[in-house]
C-alpha cells in the first residue's frame, strides 16, 4: 500500500505566525536592540547591558531576527543588516521607528476587528484623539520618506526641469528628486489643509525650489506649466470619477510628452507581490480608503489624456505607474 506524500505546510505556518513576527520586530526596535547593536557587533549580553532588558529576552528577540534576515549571527555575536542598520539603528539617513512605532500602537490594535470589516468592507471606528493624531501622522509621514526615498532611487529625475506634485501628502517626494537633480524646480499643490500640513513638514531650504499653490484639483484648474507631475498616495484617497478629475487636471498642466508618475499602491496578483494587497487590507481597516486594481488605473489613464509606460514595484513601496501625456 502507498501512501501519498503529505503536503508542506511550512508556509501556511509562516504565515499563521506572521503577526507574532511582526509584534518581535515591534519590541525589538522599542527597545533599541538594532540601535545597541549598530555598525558592530555584539552579544546577548552587551545588548541587554545597553537595553536595560532581561538577556533571556534578548535572546528571543536577536534570534527572532535572525530568523526573519533582519540581523545576521555568527561566533556569539549579532550584526545589523543593511537595511536595519539604514533605517532603525538610530544613525544618519531615514529613521522609520516612528512608522513602527504607529504600526505598532494604532494599526496592529486596530487589525482585531479586521475579520468584521472584511465581512462589511467598511472600516472599524478609529480614534484619533489626544496624542494618537501625533503618533499616526509621524508614522504616515515616516513612511512617506521611505516611498519617496525609493523612487528617487529608481526613477531618473535628471530628465525633468518642473515638476508637479499635485494633491499629494508629503514634501519629500520633491525634496528627494531635488538632491538627484538640482536643477530641478517644482511646485506642491493642494488644498489650504493639506498645504499647510506639508508646509509644516518642509525641510529648510525646500523654498528654494518649490513654490507652494492652494488649488482644489477637483474644482478648479492647476496653476501653473510643467514637464512632470507626480500623484503620490492620491488615487486611494479619491472616487473613480474624482481619480479622472485629478488626473484631466494634471494633463492640463502639461504639454505632449511630459511625463506622469502615479505612485499608490495597487491590486495586481499577476506578479505575486504581497504588498499592495496587505496595505489594502490596512487601508481600508483603517479610514475605508481604497487600493484600486491596476488595469482600473490603466482605463482612468486612457480616458484621460495618458499612455500607458511601464508600472515599476518600489522596493517596500508603493507601485509607481510611468505615463505620458498625448
Amino acid at each position: 500500500m502507498t501512501t501519498t506524500p503529505a503536503a508542506d505546510p511550512s508556509r501556511l505556518a509562516a504565515v499563521a505566525s506572521g503577526f507574532m513576527a511582526a509584534k518581535q520586530l515591534f519590541a525589538a526596535s522599542e527597545l533599541g536592540l538594532f540601535a545597541a547593536i549598530g555598525t558592530g557587533s555584539a552579544t546577548t549580553a552587551q545588548i541587554a547591558a545597553t537595553t536595560g532588558a532581561p538577556e533571556r529576552s534578548v535572546r528571543i528577540l536577536a534570534d527572532a531576527m535572525v530568523g526573519l534576515e533582519l540581523l545576521s549571527y555568527a561566533e556569539g555575536q549579532y550584526t545589523n543588516t543593511e537595511a536595519t542598520a539604514a533605517y532603525l539603528a538610530g544613525g544618519e539617513g531615514l529613521d522609520l521607528r516612528p512608522w513602527l512605532g504607529f504600526w505598532d500602537g494604532l494599526s496592529y490594535p486596530h487589525w482585531l476587528s479586521y475579520t468584521e470589516s472584511m465581512r462589511t468592507a467598511e472600516p472599524a471606528p478609529f480614534d484619533m484623539g489626544g496624542e494618537r493624531m501625533e503618533v499616526f501622522m509621524g508614522g504616515v509621514q515616516t513612511y512617506n520618506s521611505l516611498h519617496a526615498l525609493m523612487l528617487a532611487e529608481n526613477y531618473d529625475f535628471t530628465q525633468h526641469e518642473n515638476l508637479l506634485d499635485l494633491a499629494g501628502l508629503s514634501t519629500a517626494f520633491l525634496d528627494e528628486a531635488h538632491k538627484r537633480n538640482p536643477k530641478l524646480r517644482g511646485a506642491f499643490v493642494s488644498t489650504d489643509m493639506m498645504l499647510q500640513m506639508a508646509k509644516g513638514g518642509a525641510p529648510a531650504g525646500f523654498g528654494d525650489f518649490v513654490e507652494f499653490h492652494e488649488a482644489d484639483p477637483l474644482t478648479t484648474a492647476v496653476p501653473g506649466h510643467y514637464d512632470s507631475v507626480l500623484l503620490e498616495h492620491v488615487l486611494h484617497r479619491f472616487t473613480p470619477e474624482e481619480n479622472k478629475t485629478i488626473l484631466t487636471r494634471a494633463r492640463e498642466a502639461v504639454d505632449v510628452g511630459a511625463a506622469l508618475l502615479v505612485l499608490d499602491f495597487l491590486l495586481d496578483a499577476s506578479d505575486g507581490r504581497r504588498l499592495d494587497a496587505v496595505l489594502a487590507g490596512e487601508y481600508l481597516v483603517i479610514d475605508g480608503t481604497v487600493v484600486y486594481p491596476e488595469d482600473e488605473v490603466k482605463g482612468w489613464l486612457e480616458a484621460t489624456g495618458w499612455r500607458w509606460v511601464e508600472t515599476r514595484p518600489l522596493p517596500g513601496s508603493p507601485r509607481v505607474i510611468i505615463a505620458e501625456a498625448v
